[in-house]
């Protein structure tokens, strides 16, 4: 994919450059004629625009957006689905790997229930969006402390945790990219042209026995509610919602 970041603030003129080297992309003061993608740098961050597409909203990453903010606030803390997942109704302050971070929601739900949460991103542009994002944070005294507990790191997640000590982490979390299907899934279009464009994760089964070794305590793997296992590993027990449910793979010191 033909990709231009594309800058006209001279103030974020060095910044775009860094990012324009790091991902080995053409930085531009303008829209390019028919490009069906673009980063875009400005005062309110990096977003990902189809600009050309009106009925399409930019893709940007923001731990201060309303949504984020109203589940911090009135969410349910550890009554979410994901941190009774993780395990937090039994342990708290865990040590989390979410070794496919995506755009970052449950990181950051994790995070801001105490939880230290290493991050691993291995598509070069979701990587950026989600580092734009933290620095951003940095100056946002509402969430500042909460990234304090996020860390990332870019490259592949498979690579990442084969490099992990056993047990070096509490708890693992995996939430490979799936295919959705057009009639079922309500997904905000920004959303499903992030999806198309980071692609299916067909290397998803491989991920698994690494995790495994690296949770001290439990693997907790997100799926569509009626996808199979992944690596057609069957869990010690599953949580399901409506849409989606949590495979729990229980090693030890946390059974239910």
């Amino acid at each position: 994919m033909s990709l231009t970041l594309v800058c006209h603030t001279v103030e974020l003129a060095e910044k775009a450059q860094n990012i324009a080297d790091e991902l080995t992309i053409q930085l531009s003061k303008k829209i390019p004629d028919q490009a069906e993608f673009i980063l875009k740098l400005d005062e309110s961050g990096l977003s990902l625009c189809k600009p050309f597409d009106k009925s399409v909203g930019d893709l940007t990453i923001d731990f201060t957006d309303g949504a984020l903010t109203w589940r911090r606030q009135h969410g349910g803390g550890t009554g979410q689905a994901i941190a009774k997942a993780v395990g937090l109704k039994q342990k708290k302050a865990l040590s989390v790997l979410d070794a496919t971070a995506g755009t970052a929601t449950d990181a950051f739900v994790l995070a801001a229930l105490g939880c230290k949460v290493t991050m691993v991103e291995r598509h070069p542009i979701v990587a950026a969006l989600l580092q734009d994002a933290l620095e951003r944070a940095e100056l946002n005294p509402e969430v500042h402390e909460i990234t304090q507990h996020m860390t990332l790191h870019k490259g592949s997640s498979i690579e990442y945790l084969q490099t992990c000590e056993a047990e070096q982490f509490d708890v693992v979390c995996l939430d490979p990219m799936f295919p959705h299907s057009g009639k079922n899934a309500q997904v905000k279009k920004s959303m499903q042209f992030f999806r198309d464009m980071v692609g299916k994760d067909e290397d998803a089964d491989l991920l698994l026995p690494p995790a495994l070794n690296a949770a001290k305590y439990r693997v907790v793997v997100k799926r569509p509610r009626k996808s199979p296992f992944l690596n057609n590993q069957k869990p010690s027990l599953s949580q399901e919602g409506k849409a989606n449910r949590f495979d729990i793979y229980v090693n030890k010191g946390m059974k239910d």
